[in-house]
């Protein structure tokens, strides 16, 4: 039985990572026709690039006994920290595009 539930979870591990290279790469392959299409989300992706650039600079590098003893060093504790600040930026960001969404069609 247990066989059997391995190899239904590497199939699914499969499935997963073509489902993923899927999402990835076709819509860039189909884009390739019109290389114009591709400038608003290389646009995009490089806006996120430099948000969490600033967000890592401003990141501390701060570490406790718990963490030290886990392994963790200053170099990962900042990279998780400027992932966090970014995260919290784009979730301010987002909040205050849906409110902005909702008062303008309030508004007309």
């Amino acid at each position: 039985m247990e066989s059997i539930i391995d190899i239904g979870l590497w199939v699914s591990y499969i499935m997963v990572v073509v489902a993923i290279i899927g999402a990835v790469f076709l819509p860039i392959i189909k884009s390739l026709d019109n290389p114009k299409a591709l400038v608003k989300p290389a646009a995009s992706m490089l806006g996120i690039l430099i948000l969490f650039l600033i967000c890592y600079a401003f990141a501390g590098d701060g570490l406790n006994s718990k963490a030290i003893q886990a392994g963790v060093t200053g170099g990962i504790s900042k990279f998780v920290g400027g992932g966090l600040i970014a995260m919290y930026v784009l979730f301010v960001v987002a909040l205050v595009g849906i409110v902005f969404t909702e008062i303008n069609k309030a508004i007309k």
